[in-house]
């Protein structure tokens, strides 16, 4: 016997609505590829006035815009012309500094024995 009153009781749900009002998965075959599309196409977007479609993994401009694809392509070049002029710059500045090392090292290597003959010079006199 409870306490504060009767045991936990929860109410009986009410039964549920049918799961789609939809009357589309009655129809056959043919009819729901005419409604629904089976081909859907390349994806397609309008950004800033310019129509672009997704094909082989790349967003190609179909119409509009202020830039034309031999003006993209041209700048594409370049781009890929700076890239590979940045890459020789590191490349040289990789070398320069590994030459500074160098020296550095054999300029520390010369003081030391410079240092060394001079202490042995004096010990002789």
């Amino acid at each position: 016997m409870p306490l504060f009153g009767n045991t936990f009781s929860p109410k009986k749900t009410p039964p549920r609505k049918s799961a789609s009002l939809s009357n589309l998965h009655t129809l056959d075959r043919s009819t729901r590829e005419v409604e629904l599309g089976l081909e859907y196409g390349s994806p397609m977007m309008t950004v800033g006035g310019q129509s672009l479609k997704f094909e082989n993994g790349q967003w190609i401009v179909e119409s509009g815009g202020t830039g034309t694809q031999k003006e993209v392509q041209r700048l594409r070049k370049r781009n890929q012309q700076l890239e590979e002029e940045n890459n020789l710059l590191r490349l040289k500045i990789d070398i320069l500094l590994d030459m500074l090392s160098e020296t550095t090292a054999e300029s520390h290597l010369m003081e030391k024995e410079l240092e060394e003959l001079k202490t042995y010079s004096r010990k002789k006199k």
